[in-house]
């Protein structure tokens, strides 16, 4: 038995697989080629689904790189928003904005620390 709540949250999950599939091809369709490339790694939409939170794989991106994509993407976002709402037949998309991912590099350094924490803790014994 579904309640609101379980319905509105299949939905949500829904509208999240469905952009993280269609706007890599929006950003393909694009005519500057550093936006070609850019992967998709999450989409996370608010409750009401009115907003859209894309994180971008940063494995390629050089850091001083990140933010002039960052700004193209803000630029290009009603054309996105466009090429989704056209794709799926929607009346309206979710208002999107952009950022990198940096899950990983951040589990990367906690690692990091916890092996020299390791280290320093196995030289003193």
């Amino acid at each position: 038995m579904y309640n609101r709540k379980s319905e509105a949250k299949i939905k949500q999950q829904k509208t999240e697989s469905i952009l993280k599939e269609i706007i890599p091809e929006a950003l393909a369709s694009l005519s500057d080629g550093r936006l070609h490339g850019l992967a998709v790694v999450n989409v996370v939409c608010s409750r009401g689904r009115s907003d859209a939170k894309i994180y971008l794989d940063p494995a390629f991106i050089l850091k001083e790189e990140k933010e002039p994509i960052i700004r193209l993407l803000q630029k290009a976002r009603i054309v996105i928003e466009k090429h989704c709402a056209n794709e799926q037949g929607w009346f309206r998309t979710p208002k999107l904005s952009f950022t990198f991912d940096d899950t990983l590099s951040h589990e990367n350094k906690m690692t990091e620390l916890f092996k020299k924490i390791g280290v320093d803790l196995h030289d003193e014994n």
